[in-house]
């Protein structure tokens, strides 16, 4: 097991192939003063085109708050964060939802499906939106890549709770984003259907090439990752390459001690 301790001031470079860059991030929320929360306290990191990257820590790290703010959910206070080489923290709403369609595909916790819609009709939703022509043999693949096939006209109440977060899967994925992120994809499944998630998570890096960013609690979750930073405070405190969910857990004790 790899493990790197990173301080402020030695904080990670740049890859060559980094998709998604954020460099001295910070993120507060109130005023200054005793009800002023630092999320974030200078965050820098880079995003591997090609890999999945997981991001651990305890309750109130700021985890989540950076996803938002890689994935241009939010802004940050200070700082830059880029996708696909543009600088994400300078642009409109109208531009930044134009980014967000165009380089950014999203898994959430609890779904977010359209109940009136099927199946089909929520995964291709993203490529109505935009105004695109879905294309029917990648929608076909894809479908049956994530074992849909079969229940594509049913709507999300008729969808066990892992269906429904395969159509979410794929509903991130139909428009070939740059960056896929995925926020806590496991937290509402089963114990089975959390492994069959994460599978289809690894099995969209490995043969699809899908750079993915996972926000997650769970050891299991991110052993399938091919780094693991490591949040407390607001800041990047450790730094994993591949790793056991027994590694995972040591670090994870370890962050929390520290």
């Amino acid at each position: 097991m790899k493990s790197v301790l990173i301080q402020d001031e030695q904080m990670p470079r740049t890859a060559p192939d980094a998709l998604v860059t954020a460099t001295d991030v910070t993120r507060r929320y109130g005023v200054d003063g005793d009800i002023c929360v630092k999320a974030l306290r200078g965050v820098s990191l880079d995003v591997e085109r090609g890999k999945l990257t997981a991001v651990m820590g305890p309750s109130g790290s700021g985890k989540s708050t950076l996803m938002h703010i890689l994935a241009g959910l939010d802004r940050p206070n200070e700082g830059a964060v880029t996708i696909a080489g543009t600088d994400i923290t300078g642009l409109g709403d109208t531009e930044l939802t134009k980014l967000r369609r165009e380089h950014i595909g999203f898994i959430f916790q609890f779904f977010n499906l359209l109940p009136m819609l099927s199946a089909e009709e929520n995964v291709v939703l993203p490529l109505k939106l935009a105004g695109e022509k879905p294309d029917r043999e990648w929608v076909s693949e894809l479908t049956t890549r994530v074992g849909l096939s079969q229940r594509l006209g049913h709507r999300p109440s008729e969808l066990s709770g892992g269906q429904q977060q395969r159509v979410a899967i794929a509903r991130a994925l139909v428009g070939r984003p740059t960056v896929m992120f995925a926020d806590e994809p496991t937290g509402n499944l089963d114990s089975q259907t959390s492994a069959e998630t994460l599978e289809l998570l690894r099995d969209s890096v490995t043969s699809l090439g899908q750079t993915t960013v996972m926000v997650t609690h769970d050891a299991h979750a991110a052993a399938i990752a091919d780094r693991i930073l490591f949040l407390a405070d607001g800041l990047i405190v450790k730094d994993l390459g591949p790793s056991t969910s027994h590694e995972i857990l040591d670090a994870m004790e370890e962050v929390s001690r520290s």
